[in-house]
Protein backbone atom coordinates (compact mmCIF):
# COMPACT_ATOMS: atom_id res chain seq x y z
CA UNK A 1 0.00 0.00 0.00
CA UNK A 2 2.85 2.40 0.88
CA UNK A 3 4.50 1.84 -2.54
CA UNK A 4 1.25 2.64 -4.36
CA UNK A 5 0.84 5.83 -2.34
CA UNK A 6 4.35 7.08 -3.16
CA UNK A 7 3.83 6.29 -6.85
CA UNK A 8 0.53 8.22 -6.90
CA UNK A 9 2.16 11.29 -5.34
CA UNK A 10 5.01 11.16 -7.87
CA UNK A 11 2.58 11.04 -10.82
CA UNK A 12 0.59 13.96 -9.37
CA UNK A 13 3.77 16.06 -9.10
CA UNK A 14 4.64 15.33 -12.73
CA UNK A 15 1.19 16.38 -13.92
CA UNK A 16 1.34 19.58 -11.86
CA UNK A 17 4.72 20.49 -13.33
CA UNK A 18 3.44 19.93 -16.88
CA UNK A 19 0.49 22.24 -16.23
CA UNK A 20 2.81 24.92 -14.87
CA UNK A 21 5.11 24.76 -17.90
CA UNK A 22 2.43 25.20 -20.52
CA UNK A 23 -0.17 27.28 -18.75
CA UNK A 24 -3.81 27.45 -19.74
CA UNK A 25 -4.28 28.27 -23.43
CA UNK A 26 -7.35 30.03 -24.79
CA UNK A 27 -7.54 27.86 -27.86
CA UNK A 28 -5.74 29.74 -30.62
CA UNK A 29 -5.01 26.55 -32.51
CA UNK A 30 -1.22 26.89 -32.72
CA UNK A 31 -0.61 23.46 -31.26
CA UNK A 32 2.62 22.54 -33.04
CA UNK A 33 4.55 25.78 -33.25
CA UNK A 34 8.09 25.86 -31.91
CA UNK A 35 8.49 26.88 -28.29
CA UNK A 36 10.69 29.84 -27.47
CA UNK A 37 13.13 27.41 -25.87
CA UNK A 38 14.04 23.81 -26.53
CA UNK A 39 11.82 21.21 -24.89
CA UNK A 40 12.79 20.51 -21.33
CA UNK A 41 14.98 23.61 -21.09
CA UNK A 42 14.24 26.44 -18.71
CA UNK A 43 15.29 30.04 -18.29
CA UNK A 44 15.88 30.41 -22.02
CA UNK A 45 19.08 32.35 -21.51
CA UNK A 46 19.95 29.38 -23.45
CA UNK A 47 19.61 26.30 -21.29
CA UNK A 48 19.20 27.35 -17.68
CA UNK A 49 22.35 25.63 -16.43
CA UNK A 50 24.67 28.59 -16.88
CA UNK A 51 26.19 27.39 -20.17
CA UNK A 52 25.46 29.84 -22.92
CA UNK A 53 25.44 28.58 -26.49
CA UNK A 54 28.08 29.82 -28.85
CA UNK A 55 26.80 32.87 -30.68
CA UNK A 56 25.73 32.26 -34.25
CA UNK A 57 26.14 28.46 -34.40
CA UNK A 58 22.44 27.88 -35.13
CA UNK A 59 22.55 29.85 -38.37
CA UNK A 60 26.23 29.55 -39.26
CA UNK A 61 25.93 27.65 -42.52
CA UNK A 62 26.26 27.91 -46.29
CA UNK A 63 23.28 27.27 -48.53
CA UNK A 64 23.89 24.40 -50.93
CA UNK A 65 21.98 23.63 -54.11
CA UNK A 66 18.71 21.74 -53.45
CA UNK A 67 18.60 17.97 -53.66
CA UNK A 68 17.21 16.32 -56.78
CA UNK A 69 13.84 16.25 -55.01
CA UNK A 70 13.89 20.03 -54.42
CA UNK A 71 14.78 19.86 -50.73
CA UNK A 72 16.98 22.76 -49.60
CA UNK A 73 20.32 21.88 -48.00
CA UNK A 74 22.79 23.58 -45.68
CA UNK A 75 26.47 22.98 -44.89
CA UNK A 76 27.16 23.73 -41.22
CA UNK A 77 30.29 25.75 -40.41
CA UNK A 78 30.05 26.49 -36.69
CA UNK A 79 32.37 24.60 -34.33
CA UNK A 80 29.52 22.66 -32.78
CA UNK A 81 28.30 19.06 -32.88
CA UNK A 82 27.08 19.84 -36.40
CA UNK A 83 30.44 21.05 -37.77
CA UNK A 84 30.93 20.17 -41.46
CA UNK A 85 27.64 18.27 -41.62
CA UNK A 86 25.08 18.74 -44.39
CA UNK A 87 21.46 19.10 -43.28
CA UNK A 88 18.63 18.40 -45.72
CA UNK A 89 15.12 19.80 -45.31
CA UNK A 90 12.41 17.14 -44.83
CA UNK A 91 10.20 16.29 -47.81
CA UNK A 92 7.19 17.61 -45.81
CA UNK A 93 8.76 21.09 -45.77
CA UNK A 94 11.41 21.31 -48.50
CA UNK A 95 11.85 25.11 -48.30
CA UNK A 96 12.94 27.52 -45.56
CA UNK A 97 10.66 30.24 -46.92
CA UNK A 98 7.57 28.63 -48.47
CA UNK A 99 5.42 31.02 -50.47
CA UNK A 100 2.14 29.85 -48.98
CA UNK A 101 2.68 30.10 -45.24
CA UNK A 102 -0.94 29.47 -44.30
CA UNK A 103 -0.84 25.95 -45.72
CA UNK A 104 2.83 25.03 -45.62
CA UNK A 105 5.31 24.69 -42.82
CA UNK A 106 8.82 26.04 -43.24
CA UNK A 107 12.08 24.12 -42.94
CA UNK A 108 13.98 25.28 -39.87
CA UNK A 109 17.71 24.55 -40.00
CA UNK A 110 19.65 24.45 -36.75
CA UNK A 111 23.41 23.94 -37.07
CA UNK A 112 23.93 24.37 -33.33
CA UNK A 113 23.69 21.72 -30.64
CA UNK A 114 20.40 20.40 -32.04
CA UNK A 115 21.93 19.70 -35.47
CA UNK A 116 18.61 19.19 -37.24
CA UNK A 117 16.31 20.33 -40.01
CA UNK A 118 12.67 20.31 -38.89
CA UNK A 119 9.24 21.53 -40.03
CA UNK A 120 7.65 24.42 -38.15
CA UNK A 121 4.97 27.04 -38.62
CA UNK A 122 6.46 30.53 -38.74
CA UNK A 123 4.03 32.23 -36.40
CA UNK A 124 3.82 32.83 -32.65
CA UNK A 125 2.83 30.04 -30.32
CA UNK A 126 0.86 31.62 -27.52
CA UNK A 127 1.49 28.81 -25.05
CA UNK A 128 5.20 28.54 -25.86
CA UNK A 129 8.16 29.91 -23.96
CA UNK A 130 8.66 33.65 -24.40
CA UNK A 131 5.13 34.36 -25.64
CA UNK A 132 3.08 37.54 -25.18
CA UNK A 133 -0.54 37.29 -26.31
CA UNK A 134 -4.14 38.01 -25.39
CA UNK A 135 -4.93 40.55 -22.64
CA UNK A 136 -1.91 40.29 -22.11
CA UNK A 137 -0.79 36.83 -21.08
CA UNK A 138 2.88 35.84 -20.87
CA UNK A 139 4.71 32.55 -20.72
CA UNK A 140 8.14 33.23 -19.25
CA UNK A 141 11.55 31.78 -19.92
CA UNK A 142 10.91 29.53 -16.92
CA UNK A 143 7.77 28.14 -18.57
CA UNK A 144 5.37 29.69 -16.04
CA UNK A 145 2.28 31.48 -17.37
CA UNK A 146 1.20 34.80 -15.88
CA UNK A 147 -0.83 37.93 -16.64
CA UNK A 148 0.46 41.50 -16.50
CA UNK A 149 -2.25 44.10 -17.02
CA UNK A 150 -0.25 47.32 -17.06
CA UNK A 151 -2.54 50.21 -17.91
CA UNK A 152 -4.40 51.69 -20.87
CA UNK A 153 -2.08 54.00 -22.86
CA UNK A 154 0.84 52.90 -20.68
CA UNK A 155 4.33 51.81 -21.80
CA UNK A 156 6.29 49.08 -20.05
CA UNK A 157 9.73 47.51 -20.38
CA UNK A 158 9.24 43.89 -21.41
CA UNK A 159 12.99 43.24 -21.57
CA UNK A 160 15.87 45.44 -20.41
CA UNK A 161 19.43 44.16 -20.64
CA UNK A 162 22.90 45.53 -21.35
CA UNK A 163 22.51 45.24 -25.15
CA UNK A 164 18.75 45.24 -25.67
CA UNK A 165 15.54 46.84 -24.47
CA UNK A 166 12.02 46.01 -25.65
CA UNK A 167 9.11 48.22 -24.59
CA UNK A 168 5.42 47.56 -25.15
CA UNK A 169 2.62 50.10 -25.63
CA UNK A 170 -0.72 49.04 -24.16
CA UNK A 171 -4.16 49.91 -25.43
CA UNK A 172 -7.25 49.16 -23.41
CA UNK A 173 -10.74 49.84 -22.25
CA UNK A 174 -12.48 49.97 -18.88
CA UNK A 175 -16.17 49.06 -18.96
CA UNK A 176 -18.42 50.81 -16.46
CA UNK A 177 -18.16 49.23 -13.04
CA UNK A 178 -14.70 47.71 -13.45
CA UNK A 179 -11.80 48.70 -11.21
CA UNK A 180 -9.05 48.13 -13.78
CA UNK A 181 -8.46 48.27 -17.52
CA UNK A 182 -8.62 45.44 -20.01
CA UNK A 183 -5.34 45.82 -21.92
CA UNK A 184 -3.57 44.53 -25.04
CA UNK A 185 -0.15 45.18 -26.58
CA UNK A 186 -0.51 47.45 -29.60
CA UNK A 187 3.16 48.18 -30.35
CA UNK A 188 6.69 47.02 -29.54
CA UNK A 189 9.84 49.15 -29.61
CA UNK A 190 13.07 47.17 -29.92
CA UNK A 191 16.09 49.26 -28.93
CA UNK A 192 19.66 48.10 -29.50
CA UNK A 193 22.91 49.99 -30.02
CA UNK A 194 21.79 53.38 -31.40
CA UNK A 195 18.77 51.94 -33.24
CA UNK A 196 15.04 51.64 -32.60
CA UNK A 197 12.77 49.23 -34.46
CA UNK A 198 9.02 49.67 -33.94
CA UNK A 199 6.32 47.15 -34.88
CA UNK A 200 2.74 48.31 -34.35
CA UNK A 201 -0.82 47.24 -35.08
CA UNK A 202 -2.81 49.90 -36.92
CA UNK A 203 -6.09 51.12 -35.49
CA UNK A 204 -8.89 49.75 -37.67
CA UNK A 205 -12.59 50.22 -37.15
CA UNK A 206 -13.57 46.90 -38.75
CA UNK A 207 -11.22 43.98 -39.26
CA UNK A 208 -10.50 42.59 -42.74
CA UNK A 209 -8.09 39.63 -43.14
CA UNK A 210 -7.15 40.90 -46.60
CA UNK A 211 -5.97 44.29 -45.35
CA UNK A 212 -2.51 44.63 -43.83
CA UNK A 213 -2.77 46.24 -40.39
CA UNK A 214 0.89 46.13 -39.41
CA UNK A 215 3.41 48.99 -39.55
CA UNK A 216 7.18 48.71 -39.22
CA UNK A 217 9.53 51.64 -38.58
CA UNK A 218 13.30 51.70 -38.26
CA UNK A 219 14.95 54.75 -36.70
CA UNK A 220 11.83 56.81 -37.35
CA UNK A 221 11.41 55.87 -41.01
CA UNK A 222 8.58 53.64 -42.23
CA UNK A 223 9.82 50.33 -43.63
CA UNK A 224 8.11 48.91 -46.71
CA UNK A 225 8.38 45.14 -46.50
CA UNK A 226 7.68 43.69 -49.97
CA UNK A 227 4.93 41.13 -50.50
CA UNK A 228 6.65 39.25 -53.34
CA UNK A 229 10.05 37.72 -54.01
CA UNK A 230 11.90 37.07 -50.75
CA UNK A 231 9.25 39.24 -49.04
CA UNK A 232 11.81 40.69 -46.67
CA UNK A 233 13.57 43.93 -45.72
CA UNK A 234 17.14 43.76 -44.47
CA UNK A 235 19.44 46.67 -43.74
CA UNK A 236 22.23 44.70 -42.07
CA UNK A 237 21.11 45.66 -38.57
CA UNK A 238 17.64 44.15 -38.68
CA UNK A 239 15.73 41.73 -40.88
CA UNK A 240 11.94 41.85 -41.26
CA UNK A 241 10.30 39.10 -43.29
CA UNK A 242 6.66 38.46 -44.11
CA UNK A 243 5.55 35.02 -42.98
CA UNK A 244 2.03 35.22 -44.39
CA UNK A 245 0.14 37.20 -47.02
CA UNK A 246 -0.89 39.81 -44.46
CA UNK A 247 -0.43 40.68 -40.78
CA UNK A 248 2.36 38.26 -39.93
CA UNK A 249 6.12 38.88 -39.80
CA UNK A 250 9.35 37.51 -38.42
CA UNK A 251 11.93 39.94 -37.04
CA UNK A 252 15.58 39.15 -36.42
CA UNK A 253 18.20 41.26 -34.69
CA UNK A 254 21.36 39.19 -35.11
CA UNK A 255 22.82 37.93 -31.86
CA UNK A 256 20.00 39.42 -29.77
CA UNK A 257 16.44 38.41 -30.54
CA UNK A 258 14.09 36.71 -32.98
CA UNK A 259 10.39 37.57 -32.88
CA UNK A 260 7.38 35.99 -34.54
CA UNK A 261 4.61 38.58 -34.62
CA UNK A 262 1.00 38.46 -35.76
CA UNK A 263 -1.67 41.17 -35.71
CA UNK A 264 -5.18 40.10 -34.78
CA UNK A 265 -8.40 41.82 -33.67
CA UNK A 266 -10.82 41.20 -30.83
CA UNK A 267 -13.57 39.14 -32.43
CA UNK A 268 -17.28 39.57 -31.69
CA UNK A 269 -17.54 36.25 -29.85
CA UNK A 270 -14.39 36.94 -27.87
CA UNK A 271 -15.76 40.36 -26.93
CA UNK A 272 -19.05 38.84 -25.81
CA UNK A 273 -17.56 35.98 -23.78
CA UNK A 274 -15.03 38.11 -21.91
CA UNK A 275 -17.34 41.13 -21.58
CA UNK A 276 -14.70 43.52 -22.91
CA UNK A 277 -17.39 45.87 -24.26
CA UNK A 278 -15.07 47.31 -26.88
CA UNK A 279 -16.57 50.15 -28.96
CA UNK A 280 -18.26 49.40 -32.28
CA UNK A 281 -15.79 51.51 -34.27
CA UNK A 282 -12.57 49.88 -33.05
CA UNK A 283 -11.46 46.27 -33.66
CA UNK A 284 -8.70 46.69 -31.04
CA UNK A 285 -6.05 45.23 -33.35
CA UNK A 286 -3.11 44.06 -31.24
CA UNK A 287 0.07 41.99 -31.40
CA UNK A 288 0.62 38.35 -30.59
CA UNK A 289 4.36 37.74 -30.20
CA UNK A 290 6.78 34.99 -29.37
CA UNK A 291 10.38 35.89 -28.52
CA UNK A 292 13.55 33.86 -28.78
CA UNK A 293 16.54 35.54 -27.17
CA UNK A 294 20.28 35.14 -27.54
CA UNK A 295 23.06 36.16 -25.17
CA UNK A 296 20.96 37.65 -22.40
CA UNK A 297 22.95 38.55 -19.30
CA UNK A 298 22.30 36.91 -15.96
CA UNK A 299 20.92 40.22 -14.67
CA UNK A 300 18.34 40.78 -17.41
CA UNK A 301 15.31 42.80 -16.30
CA UNK A 302 11.78 43.48 -17.58
CA UNK A 303 8.34 41.95 -17.16
CA UNK A 304 9.35 39.02 -19.37
CA UNK A 305 13.13 39.42 -19.27
CA UNK A 306 13.58 38.63 -15.59
CA UNK A 307 12.03 35.17 -16.13
CA UNK A 308 15.15 34.29 -18.16
CA UNK A 309 17.52 34.72 -15.23
CA UNK A 310 19.32 31.54 -14.15
CA UNK A 311 17.61 30.12 -11.08
CA UNK A 312 14.63 32.49 -11.37
CA UNK A 313 11.66 31.46 -9.22
CA UNK A 314 8.32 32.98 -10.23
CA UNK A 315 6.42 34.80 -7.47
CA UNK A 316 3.00 34.36 -9.13
CA UNK A 317 0.31 32.32 -7.42
CA UNK A 318 -0.08 29.05 -9.25
CA UNK A 319 -3.17 26.95 -9.68
CA UNK A 320 -5.47 29.96 -10.16
CA UNK A 321 -7.17 30.92 -13.47
CA UNK A 322 -5.29 34.22 -13.79
CA UNK A 323 -1.95 34.26 -11.97
CA UNK A 324 -0.95 37.92 -11.77
CA UNK A 325 2.52 39.43 -12.05
CA UNK A 326 2.97 42.87 -10.53
CA UNK A 327 5.75 45.34 -11.16
CA UNK A 328 4.03 48.18 -13.00
CA UNK A 329 5.97 50.66 -10.85
CA UNK A 330 9.31 49.01 -11.70
CA UNK A 331 8.79 48.70 -15.46
CA UNK A 332 6.67 51.64 -16.60
CA UNK A 333 8.48 53.96 -19.03
CA UNK A 334 7.52 57.57 -19.83
CA UNK A 335 6.97 56.81 -23.52
CA UNK A 336 7.38 53.92 -25.96
CA UNK A 337 10.96 54.77 -27.01
CA UNK A 338 12.25 55.58 -23.53
CA UNK A 339 15.01 53.43 -22.05
CA UNK A 340 14.25 54.66 -18.54
CA UNK A 341 12.32 52.79 -15.85
CA UNK A 342 13.01 52.12 -12.19
CA UNK A 343 14.52 48.72 -12.94
CA UNK A 344 15.83 49.22 -16.51
CA UNK A 345 19.47 48.38 -17.22
CA UNK A 346 19.86 49.14 -20.95
CA UNK A 347 21.82 52.24 -21.93
CA UNK A 348 22.62 53.65 -25.35
CA UNK A 349 26.32 53.70 -26.32
CA UNK A 350 28.19 56.54 -24.67
CA UNK A 351 27.81 59.83 -26.54
CA UNK A 352 25.11 58.52 -28.87
CA UNK A 353 21.56 59.76 -29.28
CA UNK A 354 18.53 57.71 -30.23
CA UNK A 355 17.09 58.63 -33.60
CA UNK A 356 13.56 58.71 -32.23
Amino acid sequence: MKTHTILSVFILLLCTEAAIVHGADKGNGNSDVESGNSKGKRNGNDNGNGKKKKKGDDENYDNLSPSKYGQERAYCKGKSACYKKTLVCPSECPQRKPKNNKKQKACHINCGSKCEATCKWRKPKCDGYGSLCYDPRFVGGDGVMFYFHGAKDGNFAIVSDDKLQINAHFIGTRPLGRTRDFTWVQALAVMFDTHTLVISANRVSHWDDDVDAITVQFDGETVNVPYDGEAEWNNGDALVERTDDKNSIQVKISGLVEMHIRVRPIGKEENRVHKYKIPEDDAFAHLETQFKFENLSDEVEGVLGKTYRPGYVSPVKRGVPMPMMGGEDKYQTPYLFSTFCNACTFKRPSGSLATI
